[in-house]
């Protein structure tokens, strides 16, 4: 066991409470760290790390407000920055989590950490000049919720956080982008371009050990997939999709078609 690695490090970061401390830890994640990749770590009390706000509650009591107030562009920069505080800690979890992987594993997700915390820290100081802070607004807990469910199994927590809660990021992305643009928010607009670059190649690096794992078990992707979604209740995907961003992260025509099907219940 390496005392000192990049698994040990990512698992430090996750309890972190505060949640520039956890982003900044996040963004000193180094490639040249050891990985120390085959330690099984046992998992202590307070995973995720987090602040006291902002309230936790269920989606539908998020309150939806126009973007043609203030009020509202700040609402959903914060929901926003939410989104990315957990995929912070997404990335982190499954960086110590899950042991016995090539090390390029866990160097990309050393990356997606690196790059979330990056994320968060633009939408948090967009915020504040919104005047606002992060903590202000209530927000859900959907994204970490279906960690806690995947926890035992990387397959299914590769099928169903990257590949499916976070590749929905990849459809929302333009039209929330519209909405910002059209409401003179050129500055927020410019940071969902940012976003939108760099999860394509989260979900992708999603799709490329997902493929591997299923690879490795002797697994149909695509059948493996829909007893995933069903076995942990993941959330039904509809439409419409980001087609260009998801073919560039790597997923194939069989498998948009099958989502298109579903999205349909056909």
């Amino acid at each position: 066991m390496t005392s000192d690695s990049l698994r040990s490090r990512a698992l430090a970061a996750l309890l972190l409470n505060e949640p520039a401390e956890k982003a900044a830890a996040a963004g000193m994640l180094s490639a040249d760290l050891p990985v120390d990749p085959d330690t099984l770590f046992p998992e202590p009390q307070g995973i995720p790390g987090r602040p006291g706000r902002p309230e936790l509650v269920p989606p539908q009591k998020v309150k939806r407000r126009s973007m043609n107030s203030p009020q509202g562009r700040a609402a959903l920069i914060h929901s926003l920055a939410h989104i990315e505080f957990n995929a912070i800690n997404l990335a982190l979890d499954i960086l110590w989590r899950f042991p016995g992987m090539p090390d390029a594993f866990y160097r990309g997700w050393a990356r997606v950490a690196r790059e979330e915390a990056l994320h968060f820290g633009m939408l948090r100081r967009h915020l504040e000049s919104l005047g606002h802070a992060y903590g202000d607004m209530p927000a859900h807990d959907g994204l970490w919720e279906m960690a806690e469910r995947t926890r035992g199994s990387l397959l299914a927590r590769l099928a169903l956080v990257p590949r499916t809660l976070e590749a929905r990021g990849l459809d929302a992305s333009p039209l929330v982008r519209s909405k910002l643009a059209e409401a003179g928010d050129h500055e927020g607009a410019a940071i969902i371009d940012i976003i939108l670059r760099d999860e394509v190649g989260h979900v992708a690096l999603g799709n490329t050990w997902y493929r591997h794992e299923c690879a490795r078990q002797g697994l149909d992707p695509v059948d493996q997939f829909k007893r995933l979604a069903a076995q942990y209740r993941a959330p039904r995907l509809r439409g419409p999709f980001n087609i260009e961003a998801r073919l560039a992260a790597g997923f194939t025509e069989q498998e948009l078609q099958v989502l298109h099907h579903d999205a349909l219940g056909v």
